[in-house]
């Protein structure tokens, strides 16, 4: 990283709750905020690829394009749908995305895996992604990753080792292959092989590339938005689907509120080393120890803003709302994401702060009532 202030981006996994981060990317170029670096997993990467991918007036309306096509499938109801009735639609989008697939994304294999030859792609994946190649390919000037300005990373699992690999433009070349290995979510999706190693969806071990960004070295302030499209924080289920669905907003929430915390007192930890160390005598000070320590603790960033955006569900969302693409709902999550970075970015706790020069500030500032009356007050992105 440049040794200046940086804004980083970083995106989350969570299928068609992707559009929630394409209207934070929206609502941030709105605002006046223009990340340097993008980070992502699965649907998250997809996101960044079509923003580093692009030339800055053409970022929002080639999200735009992604996100209308791949919500294309199902006409739009002639009525205002709500409760059990709204429900029952989205649930009916979810089940025409498992049975057809969803177009510029993935479509079913023809025939099943189970009369596929074992060993191959399709006797190991429920749907076929060449459609999302296709789209990104033509929606995303890969060249222009690899040229900057913006840095990108993403991350995806080699299926043979477990481990965890990040696919960095600061580091090598970035074609489609690495986006693509980062939403490669098994069963449904293939792996994807990368240099003779094949790859799945880096969410199976971290759902959020936040640590990764955390611990990269660099020079300036920094001010990361983490946005996660998974709750942490919820209501004790009543039914089994609502057990489903909180199930899976706990696995992939990731624990990013954990790892915030943990930086919290690690700068801390820093912080009282250092104010330690003119009381130590000089013999101590040189003990191969203590500068362990030090180099373990010493910032290399002049002070860190972490700025939380998380996607909360509407009552009528079930398990199924990350592979729910109706056109309604992805103009829902897109116009919630736009609310709740006006609503951040237009707070007096944020508008009023001071540049800190070291040390990690946390900001979680969205208001679900406000939020509410921010999207009732603005007219619907279509």
């Amino acid at each position: 990283m440049a040794d200046r202030a940086s804004c980083i981006l970083v995106l989350q996994g969570g299928g068609a709750l992707g559009a929630y981060q394409a209207g934070v990317f929206e609502a941030l170029v709105d605002e006046g905020v223009e990340p340097d670096w993008v980070a992502g997993i699965s649907i998250g990467a997809v996101n960044c690829a079509l923003v580093a991918g692009n030339e800055p007036r053409m970022r929002v309306p080639r999200l735009r394009e992604f996100w209308e096509l791949v919500s294309s499938t199902l006409p739009e109801p002639p009525f205002a749908a709500q409760g059990f009735q709204r429900t029952a639609l989205n649930e009916m989008s979810a089940t025409n995305a498992l049975l057809f697939g969803v177009p510029g994304f993935f479509r079913p294999w023809v025939p099943p895996a189970a009369f596929q030859l074992p060993g191959t792609t399709p006797a190991i994946s429920v749907y076929d992604t060449e459609p999302l190649r296709r789209t990104l390919e033509r929606l995303v000037d890969f060249d222009r990753i690899n040229a900057g300005p913006m840095r990108f990373a993403v991350g995806a699992v080699n299926v043979r080792t477990g481990d965890f690999a990040y696919f960095d433009s600061a580091r090598q070349q970035i074609d489609v292959r690495h986006v693509m290995a980062s939403g490669a979510l098994p069963p449904g999706f293939p792996p994807i092989e990368i240099d003779g190693e094949q790859y799945w969806d880096g969410g199976l071990v971290s759902n959020t590339p936040l640590q990764y960004v955390l611990d990269e070295p660099g020079g300036g302030h920094r001010t990361v938005f983490q946005v996660d499209l998974f709750a942490p924080k919820g209501e004790m289920p009543a039914t089994l689907g609502e057990v489903a669905e909180r199930e899976k907003d706990i696995r992939y929430s990731s624990r990013t509120r954990l790892n915030t915390a943990i930086e919290v007192e690690w700068h801390e930890a820093g912080e009282a080393l250092r104010r330690l160390l003119p009381r130590l005598p000089p013999k101590l000070r040189a003990d191969p120890d203590v500068k362990t320590l030090i180099a373990l603790t010493q910032p290399e960033n002049d002070g860190l803003d972490l700025v939380h955006l998380v996607y909360r569900s509407k009552p009528y969302e079930a398990e199924s709302k990350d592979y729910e693409f109706s056109r309604w709902t992805m103009r829902e999550h897109w116009a919630s994401g736009h609310a709740d970075v006006v609503q951040t970015l237009r707070d007096p706790r944020w508008t009023r702060r001071a540049r800190a020069t070291q040390g990690v500030r946390v900001f979680d500032l969205v208001d679900p009532a406000r939020r509410r009356a921010l999207l009732a007050a603005s007219p619907a992105h279509s």
